[in-house]
């Protein structure tokens, strides 16, 4: 943990280089040993509902999270860990993001729904944070073995290489993916309403994770999200950021993955974009 004397910074840069090699490793041996082996083998039983029948889990979200749970608090002795599951089987544990303590923030499977279909789509997602700062963040795409890794104010690569969203061009509609009807109430399609206007290519979203990494790539312009699960964004925000973009709320104010946050909100390529889909998403007055 960090030292009396010891910055933030200097506790980061003390932690990565000794450990980052390991976190990498523990991300790709979870994906190998309980996530792959299920990939488009699940049966029907192996599949079950939580909060209804787009919000699923099977075996190889809850068996990669124990993996990462045990490996990475094991790496940062004192650190906690808040993880998709294990909020779902007690939600007290979300609070750990609160409190004055190094958190791992885990989403074991995002994209369970196209993992069940058989979608390459779906990636692990991990993030390390201290009172609400995002400090580094990896994002691994299993089916295609691709990393992509963030540190806070040291810029964000895909196997190893620098990523750069860069800036949409001009005259070319924007493209944003959206919170999925699927997962969005009557009141957050009404305020995703606003993207459905000319020069807007709107698009509901696969996996957050990997829609964030679109964006740090320059792939998509935006995206425009209506929920605030930390496991969902942590790691993706610090990886937009990182590579130039920028995320705003309605309220004009950066993503907060403490919560509280006024929805929905974005992340996109650079600080421009971001608000001009903030204010497509206000309401009229």
């Amino acid at each position: 943990m960090i030292g009396h004397k010891e910055t933030i910074d200097e506790f980061l840069d003390t932690f990565l280089t000794r450990h980052a090699a390991d976190v990498e490793e523990a991300i790709r041996k979870a994906a190998a040993t309980e996530i792959l082996p299920r990939f488009r083998r699940l049966a029907a039983h192996d599949v079950e509902q939580k909060s209804g029948p787009h919000d699923l889990v099977t075996d190889a979200d809850r068996l990669a999270e124990l993996y990462l749970t045990d490996k990475l608090a094991a790496l940062l002795p004192g650190s906690l860990v808040v993880g998709e599951e294990a909020v779902h089987a007690n939600p007290a544990t979300y609070e750990a993001i609160q409190r004055d303590a190094l958190v791992w923030i885990i989403d074991p499977v995002d994209g369970t729904r196209q993992f069940v279909r058989g979608d390459e789509g779906f990636c692990t997602l991990v993030a390390l944070a201290h009172r609400g700062v995002t400090l580094a963040s990896w994002t691994y795409a299993p089916a295609h073995d691709q990393l992509a890794t963030a540190v806070r104010d040291k810029g964000a690569f895909l196997d190893g290489a620098p990523l750069h969203a860069g800036t949409p061009d001009p005259g070319r509609d924007l493209r944003v993916a959206t919170s999925h009807p699927d997962f969005t109430t009557d009141e957050q399609k009404q305020a995703l309403l606003g993207l459905w206007t000319q020069g807007v290519e709107p698009r509901p979203c696969g996996s957050a994770g990997l829609e964030y990494l679109a964006v740090a790539r320059g792939e998509l312009d935006a995206t425009a999200f209506s929920w605030e699960a930390a496991w969902d964004h942590t790691a993706g925000l610090l990886l937009v950021e990182e590579a130039g973009g920028a995320h705003l709320t309605l309220a004009g104010e950066p993503f907060r993955i403490t919560g509280g946050n006024a929805l929905p909100f974005t992340a996109a390529r650079d600080a421009a974009t971001a608000r001009r889909v903030v204010e497509l998403l206000r309401p009229a007055a």
